[in-house]
């Protein structure tokens, strides 16, 4: 299936590692020009690197998007593109009513704000241009809260209720809005809440990796190219008519309807 992505501009975010990664591969499979924006220089380079031969590109941009400035340094590429591809890191896990009001706004700044503004310097020429597809990576979380991952659950829901009102607001001007939850995907950062967790519970690591693969219909964790596909189809022209969700790439993980 043509994607109809040959030649769009896409910019995806915490693209260094895991998810973001493999959305920029997946984009660039397709033939879009992509705009890789994340901390670690090296980390991205790796990624550029490996762009398909005969694709799309994969370009490099470190920037940390916790600061406003450096979202207003993005200004002139964001106002050019087709795609937004929002992913954030993850907040600290822990007890949710330790949370410090300091952590609070820090993790508002870096998990909510950054996308906020992002976008707003995206969407007018998506709207002029009347097309333009923007993603947010969330979480399973949102559906059904995960225990430590307070910060997580609230933060990501705030995202899921920005990005439902705006789907309403932009739709009739070609521009699509939905969110990806992912669940049990094999990252860096699946494997740092592992150790976090054998470390709270007092049992091995492969114990907990043991424990979460039993709770996954599916028997197993899912793969970074696998979220990726999901979102290179939601960001191409074949989508046009979806938007407003929070679809589910999760190996059946969610119990939820």
């Amino acid at each position: 299936m043509d994607l109809g992505l040959q030649g769009r501009r896409a910019l995806v975010t915490g693209a260094s590692r895991g998810i973001g990664a493999a959305v920029a591969l997946a984009l660039a499979a397709e033939g879009a020009r992509v705009l890789a924006v994340a901390r670690d220089q090296a980390r991205l380079d790796t990624v550029a690197a490996a762009c398909p031969a005969g694709a799309g590109s994969i370009s490099a941009r470190t920037a940390d998007l916790a600061e406003r400035t450096a979202i207003e340094g993005l200004a002139g590429e964001a106002a050019t593109i087709d795609v937004l591809v929002l992913n954030s890191g993850g907040p600290p896990p822990g007890p949710v009513s330790e949370v410090t009001d300091g952590t609070w706004q820090a993790q508002f700044e870096s998990m909510f704000l950054s996308m906020v503004r992002l976008t707003r310097l995206a969407l007018p020429g998506m709207r002029q241009r009347r097309y333009g597809r923007i993603l947010a990576v969330v979480s399973s979380g949102v559906v059904q809260p995960i225990a430590s991952l307070g910060i997580s659950n609230a933060l990501r829901l705030a995202v899921v209720g920005w990005a439902k009102t705006l789907a309403g607001e932009v739709a009739a001007d070609g521009v699509t809005v939905n969110c990806i939850a992912p669940g049990r995907i094999a990252t860096d950062r699946i494997g740092e809440l592992d150790r976090a967790a054998a470390a709270r519970s007092g049992v091995s690591l492969e114990e907990v990796e043991r424990q979460s693969r039993a709770a996954i219909p599916a028997g197993r964790t899912g793969e970074p190219a696998e979220f990726a596909a999901l979102a290179a189809f939601l960001a191409s022209s074949r989508a046009s008519y979806m938007t407003g969700g929070v679809l589910r790439v999760d190996g059946g993980m969610i119990r939820g309807l």
